[in-house]
């Protein structure tokens, strides 16, 4: 079973994608601890079984909003299989900013460029092939309400899956100052084993010098706390 986790901001049609995804095979129940729904279902391509997940719709990856946290919780701690980022064609600038949270979460991620048909009607001009190569990631453009795209869609997922989908590591630059800072949290997270095999080191030392609270939960048992935590002061 391929696990698929759809995210995107809110109204960029995840909603119909997810319906056009698994039709009537949908489960509908809560997130853990919380109120927020939590919709899953299932599909198949080519006898490959898929589970989706509704992820709640966000515009960031911080842990401000119950929305953010369940949604970054859910790809960090059970590591889906592939992230499908959910883009509003019409709106790129601000969509591509959770685009770029999921590259630093190093998560399995590709876009689904949605509304393709209203960005033809406007004219817009995306070089898809381009923008892909910048990110690293395959993209597919789909039309939720048509189902346009789909197919391709759930045939890219199964070779991401796979690792036979072409991709290259973006890393996102903050300056020399701040990426010399940045590497040494990492090497010092990095002696803990304990958490540098369960999550991305680069993304945790981030995280620590935001000062994230649920990251720094994590570190409070490590036993290089202190010096962690020494950097960041």
């Amino acid at each position: 079973m391929i696990t698929v986790a759809l995210i995107g901001n809110p109204n960029v049609g995840k909603t119909e994608l997810f319906n056009r995804l698994t039709g009537l095979k949908q489960h509908v129940g809560n997130w853990p601890g919380v109120t927020v729904e939590k919709k899953t279902g299932k599909c198949t391509y080519k006898g490959e079984a898929l589970e989706i997940v509704d992820l709640p719709g966000t515009y960031s990856l911080t842990t401000h909003a119950i929305d953010e946290l369940i949604a970054r919780d859910y790809i960090v701690k059970e590591n889906p299989d592939v992230v499908v980022d959910i883009v509003d064609g019409t709106n790129l600038e601000r969509n591509l900013y959770l685009t770029l949270l999921l590259l630093e979460l190093e998560a399995n991620v590709l876009v689904a460029l949605n509304q393709w048909d209203i960005v033809k009607e406007r004219g817009i001009d995306i070089e898809v092939d381009k923008l892909s190569e910048l990110l690293g990631v395959p993209i597919v453009t789909t039309v939720a309400p048509t189902g346009d795209g789909v197919e391709k869609l759930k045939e890219v997922v199964v070779k991401a899956a796979k690792g036979k989908e072409k991709r290259r590591k973006v890393v996102l630059g903050y300056g020399d100052d701040i990426e010399a800072l940045i590497k040494k949290v990492e090497n010092e997270i990095s002696k803990d084993t304990s958490l540098s095999s369960k999550y991305p080191l680069r993304w945790l030392a981030i995280k620590v010098l935001e000062k994230d609270d649920e990251v720094l939960k994590m570190i409070e048992d490590s036993p290089y706390r202190d010096k962690i935590m020494e950097m960041v002061r």
